[in-house]
Formats: structure tokens, sequence, C-alpha cells
């Protein structure tokens, strides 16, 4: 294959993959959620115990901006916010489990989200409001696993899920391709999620057209978001 011939193909590849990037179709307000993951002090609050280590990467991106723009449009649009939490620590998790990962032992040793304290609890902006779904804690990465996300979901009659909040790499790539195995359609806010380095950014970047159906910017997620409606499904 020819220099040229190599030249089109990847321009070709370039176009199918911004196609599919781009596969927004309609976001119906009954049928569309928000998954709003681990909205907590310690990873958004300028105090948290985890803030420092993404501080770098959410600033440059403009997180809570992002955040609070997809959520405020959301909810004007009448598409339910579903919170999805972390596990919030409380003493004894982790202590006899045989296969408690790095991460895990982690947040157990610097009890990050501990119930009770404040970093476990909900920033100021993200608080759930009247008509918000609160889903089971995740033990793990993915807001699928061991928790009644899916059931909500369905009861709800949600056929496509949006997802922001942290961390890019980990929970929210594991809750997307959860979602997709589900049968959903996922769609990714890449500047309204951050992760501890540019790297990590990256690779969620790199993962995201194996599982997603949409990547979006937030401004072009509140491009194709319905018009502001009344909340009557509330």
């Amino acid at each position: 294959m020819g220099g040229a011939q190599i030249g089109q193909r990847k321009t070709k590849i370039k176009e199918q993959t911004k196609k599919i990037y781009m596969n927004t179709g309609d976001y119906i307000s009954e049928r569309t959620g928000l998954l709003l993951v681990d909205p907590y002090n310690d990873f958004l609050s300028e105090k948290g115990k985890f803030w420092p280590k993404t501080k770098e990467v959410a600033e440059k991106v403009k997180l809570l901006t992002n955040l609070k723009s997809v959520v405020d449009a959301a909810r004007q649009s009448g598409i339910r916010v579903f919170i999805v939490p972390h596990r919030r620590w409380e003493p004894g998790d982790y202590a006899h489990w045989k296969h408690a990962t790095a991460r895990q032992l982690a947040t157990a040793e610097g009890q990050i989200f501990a119930k009770g304290a404040w970093g476990g609890e909900w920033h100021p902006d993200f608080a759930p409001q009247e008509g918000d779904v609160i889903i089971k804690e995740h033990w793990g990465q993915s807001g699928f696993a061991n928790t009644d996300l899916d059931q909500q979901l369905k009861q709800h009659g949600i056929e496509k899920i949006i997802l922001i909040g942290m961390l890019a790499n980990t929970c929210i790539e594991s809750t997307g391709r959860f979602g997709m195995e589900l049968g959903y359609h996922v769609t990714l806010v890449k500047d309204a999620t951050a992760a501890e380095s540019w790297e990590a950014m990256h690779a969620s970047e790199l993962n995201a057209p194996t599982f997603a159906h949409a990547f979006l910017s937030t401004q072009e997620l509140l491009a194709v978001l319905p018009p502001a409606a009344s909340l009557s499904l509330r």
C-alpha cells in the first residue's frame, strides 16, 4: 500500500471515529439519564483529600464549571439525575478481603469519602435534589456492579446514559463499559471529568470509542440536549 493510500485510509478512519464519537441521536428527556458519579467533597472541593491529585487536570478542563453546566442543563431539560456514589469508607472496610486492590487499600488508609465526615458529604453544588435517584454505593469502579443502577434506570425508562464526574479512567470508564454491555447508549463528556494525570486522561480518551457511542465536550452536549421543559416527570 502506497503512501497516498495509507494517508487516505487514515483520513477515513478519523472520519469514521468522529462519527462514532458524535453518534448522539436524540436525547429524549424521558429516556435519558444523567449519571453524576462520586460528587463528594473529597473529590471536588479544594480542601478534599483527593483534590490535590486531580487539581491540575480538573482546573485545566474547567471541571467544576462544566459539571455544573451539564447538571443545570439536564435539570432544565427534564432529564433525571442519578447520583452514582462510591462506597463511603467505614472502619473495617477491606480489612479481611482476600483480593482488595491497591486503590481500595489506599482508600482505607486515607479514609477517603469517610462516612459521617465532611469528605464523604456531597459537594454543595451537586447535592441531590427532589426527583433525583441516589444509587446504592459501589465498592469498586463500576456504578453498575453490585448496585441497583441497572434496575433504577430500567424502572425509569432510561435508554441513554450521560456520564460525568470522577474519575475519567476508573469509575467513569468502568461504568460506561458496563452500561454498553447492558445495552444502554453511552455518552461521555470529556471535560466534565478529570484524572490524576494527563496520561490517565489521554488513556481514557483512547479507550472511549471502544465502548461509548458519543464522546462530547460540554458545549457539544449542551447543543444537542432538549430545550428547557416542564419538570412534570418528577
